[in-house]
């Protein structure tokens, strides 16, 4: 079996890169700021690969976290976003329609159907999110 990797992702948090996060900070009852400091202060496993090619299931997000899908789901969410719903986070690795909450994008390429494996995260690996 291969040996897990650890990926750094660097994000941009906020603003039109993270158009949920001050709903999610006051739904939470925070500052964007910690929810930031939140989101970067866990080092997540991927539990499952799903939904799309290369979409990684990312857990478990700290219990102060925790948020709800959207009520609607977005038609188009674009590449790169990253999200958070329940007790996990994501980066969307294509444009998609998807109901998570967007706290910031990444520039990361999570999935390359001419790589091999397609897949950049593969279940086990560690993601370890950072400010960019």
């Amino acid at each position: 079996p291969a040996v897990p990797a650890v990926h750094r992702i660097p994000v941009r948090y906020g603003g039109d890169d993270g158009p949920d996060l001050d709903a999610v900070a006051a739904d939470l009852g925070l500052r964007p700021r910690d929810v930031v400091d939140l989101h970067i202060g866990v080092e997540v496993e991927v539990l499952f690969l799903g939904f799309a090619p290369g979409f990684a299931y990312l857990g478990e997000l700290s219990p102060g976290l925790r948020v709800p899908r959207r009520a609607t789901p977005r038609v188009r969410v674009p590449a790169g976003s990253v999200a958070v719903a329940g007790s996990m986070t994501a980066v969307y690795p294509q444009a998609s329609p998807g109901g998570w909450r967007i706290i910031g994008r990444a520039d990361a390429k999570l999935f390359d159907p001419l790589a091999d494996p397609p897949a950049r995260l593969r279940p086990g690996d560690r993601v370890r999110f950072e400010r960019a």
